[in-house]
């Protein structure tokens, strides 16, 4: 007999009856749910409509279960998120966590973690972005709820992808597709998913893998019937076809998602596409129109107030006046989206940025500005140089750490042994006296394998240190010293001047520069950019002396310090530099190679006045002479010889401006030519003219 039925009759009706009120409200639950569950795609493309339905339902849904109302204060916060309207939806976020808190539930306390996140990330705070977004997958992973977890995983990726950490942010958006696919009653997840996974391909050039997952990105789309989400994969394949050098595929990938979101309505996702056409139309040189839809999705993203998308705008805008000469407006346009990039805090971004700077001043013949542009890209290419170099130096130690560990453990492991060997002999020493003198050869045995053994450690401790040493001096890619062991040893040199015969004997630097490096890594990927490095510092070792130290300076630049050379030897060095390393052919993947470089040179020390000049200073000099060499041409040397008229000048009045010290003849300098072997075409939009030598270089052709 049933339980029920075992019950008093009036107990039965009361049951009855609570079950027939309850129905109802579940069944109102249920289509709550799924109202919500319609809206969510619209929050994403058209977030006004949805703000004017969730507003609507909102009496219903805050009486809610926990979880519908969770998700109803999720995308109530997204929706005036992406209308702009940063702090109402940091206030729902934060209603939404208190909420989380209230009801101890995991997933409440994720989702509204991951809300958190989305609002910084509009308000361009990568930091905070960053931290809520991996608190919040730590916390969707301890949860049932597979949904939540691919979508935290999803935006973990794109951060990690963000800051430029690739495997990281591989890891995560693959196991996200994995997690989607198994959800059967909603694509929604598989197609952010491989959306954002393509968007990875795509950066991090893996461009056979980005089409292969575009291709099921566009099925899912249109199995899901959503223009939203075919739009989104318009977009991206944008982005694909355009840096995998198909130029016509990407502005037909571009128009068609226009169209879709123009007819959708979606006013944030038609800013980004109008900031994209301008984009593509530089490209094809075509600065009308290039500026025209800059200009178009400026209004567009004042609209939704999205500043990222505005500053794109105003540094294609200010191309497109470069490229029509119009250099003063170009240079304002560009320094007001240089702004936002600094402000954010996205140095890969800036980066990038900060070269197509530099390369379009120098095509509008504002060489000084390209000088100038250059030296700040150079300096954040440093501080990133700099950062990865320490983080291998990090995880080097931590290696030496766990094996010094390791090998610790072992000696209280022996060390245990031992006592407990001399335990057991000095037992068999009280029972059998005449096993005295076999205990005491096995003991002796015992002491000396011990010795050994310690002896071996300290010999495999001695040669770990070594190495450790080694490694710490020398860059991993071309086994040339590295920056910091150049600045330990140029702390303790003490340069001499002496004669040799009739000869001055002095130290000379040299700081080469790759040109159209750029070009190589976007042409033939990374890797090719990494064999060219290799390539380089082979030649640079057959070039120079083995009592030469040569040194990987960061990035693509080399510099080379020789202790003794004669002084009217110098510029012969440069140009053996020069014509060593255009004359040499690398073999890619079948694919010939050929690279020229620019470089700056100096005898050392560098003498104005009567006071040599650090070696700081004589490196930033030739810096500076080298970036002069960029400026006139490429594949040549620039050199300074010396100072005249020092007493009317100063040093800081020559680093200010070391071309306009030497046309007021403060600077004495020379020009080595490179020769003219099969280099690589410039960059798309790039011009190869060589800047005429003017009068007072010493010119010596190489």
């Amino acid at each position: 007999m049933s339980g029920l039925q075992e019950q008093p009759i009036s107990h039965r009706i009361r049951l009855l009856a609570a079950a027939w009120l309850l129905a109802p409200a579940l069944a109102f639950g249920q289509s709550l749910d799924a109202e919500i569950a319609t809206i969510r795609e619209q929050v994403r493309f058209t977030p006004d409509k949805a703000l004017m339905q969730l507003q609507q339902m909102e009496a219903s849904a805050r009486a809610a279960p926990p979880a519908t109302k969770g998700e109803f204060l999720s995308q109530l916060s997204l929706a005036w998120r992406y209308l702009g309207q940063y702090e109402t939806a940091m206030v729902l976020a934060d209603e939404l966590q208190a909420f989380g808190k209230s009801q101890n539930d995991p997933a409440l306390n994720a989702k509204a973690v991951l809300t958190r996140a989305y609002v910084y990330s509009a308000m361009a705070d990568a930091k905070a972005a960053h931290a809520l977004a991996f608190e919040a997958e730590r916390l969707a992973n301890a949860t049932n709820d597979m949904k939540l977890r691919v979508q935290a995983t999803i935006t973990a990726g794109q951060c990690y992808a963000e800051q430029g950490n690739f495997p990281a942010a591989l890891a995560r958006l693959q196991t996200a597709t994995d997690q989607a696919r198994q959800i059967k009653d909603d694509l929604i997840p598989l197609a952010s998913a491989l959306n954002a996974l393509t968007q990875l391909y795509t950066q991090m050039k893996e461009f056979g893998k980005g089409w292969e997952t575009l291709a099921e990105s566009v099925e899912v789309a249109e199995k899901m019937n959503s223009p939203g989400r075919l739009a989104s994969a318009m977009n991206t394949e944008y982005g694909l076809a355009i840096d995998s050098m198909q130029p016509r595929r990407a502005l037909q990938a571009l128009l068609r998602a226009l169209d879709l979101a123009r007819r959708l309505g979606a006013r944030g996702m038609v800013a980004d596409l109008l900031v994209n056409l301008s984009d593509s139309y530089l490209k094809e040189h075509d600065y009308q129109r290039a500026m025209r839809y800059g200009q178009e999705s400026i209004i567009a993203a004042r609209e939704i107030n999205n500043a990222a998308t505005e500053a794109t705008a105003r540094v294609n805008i200010g191309q497109a006046y470069l490229g029509m000469g119009r250099v003063a407006e170009g240079k304002k346009s560009f320094e007001a989206g240089l702004a936002h990039f600094e402000k954010t805090g996205g140095k890969v971004e800036l980066q990038v940025i900060l070269q197509e700077y530099g390369s379009a001043l120098e095509r509008a013949g504002d060489f000084a500005g390209a000088i100038a542009a250059y030296h700040r890209e150079r300096t954040l290419s440093n501080e990133l140089f700099e950062r990865q170099r320490q983080k291998t130096m990090l995880e080097l130690q931590e290696k030496y750490d766990t094996e010094k560990k390791q090998r610790r453990i072992e000696a209280l492991s022996q060390e245990n042994r031992v006592k407990s060997a001399e335990i057991d002999n000095r037992r068999l020493q009280q029972r059998v006296w005449w096993l005295l003198a076999v205990v005491l050869a096995l003991t002796a045995i015992i002491v000396g394998l011990l010795y050994r053994k310690v002896r071996h450690a300290n010999a495999k401790l001695e040669e770990k240190n070594q190495e450790l040493k080694q490694q710490s001096a020398l860059d991993p890619l071309t086994l040339l010293y590295n920056r910091r062991h150049f600045q330990e040893f140029m702390r303790s040199h003490k340069p001499e001047r002496r004669g040799m015969g009739n000869e001055d004997i002095v130290g000379a630097l040299f700081l080469l520069d790759v040109d159209h490096f750029k070009h190589v890594n976007d042409s033939y990927g990374h890797a090719a950019g990494d064999a060219v490095l290799k390539m380089i510092s082979e030649q640079l070792r057959i070039a120079l002396r083995e009592t030469d130290m040569i040194v990987r300076w960061g990035g693509e630049e080399f510099l080379a310090f020789l202790p003794a050379i004669p002084r009217n030897g110098v510029e012969e060095v440069a140009r053996r530099i020069l014509n060593t390393i255009s004359a040499q052919k690398l073999d890619y993947q079948g694919v010939p190679i050929s690279v020229n470089v620019s470089v700056g040179f100096a005898p050392f020390p560098l003498i104005p006045g009567d006071t040599p000049l650090p070696w700081e200073r004589a490196v930033n000099l030739v810096d500076m002479a080298l970036y002069l060499a960029k400026a006139h041409g490429r594949n040549r040397a620039y050199g300074v010889r010396g100072f005249d008229n020092f007493s009317q000048t100063s040093m800081e009045d020559i680093e200010q401006d070391l071309e306009r010290a030497w046309r007021a003849g403060f600077v004495d300098m020379s020009v080595v030519l490179g020769g003219s072997p099969e280099a690589p075409p410039p960059a798309a939009g790039e011009h190869s003219n060589v800047v005429p030598l003017k009068p007072g270089f010493k010119t010596n052709p190489g």
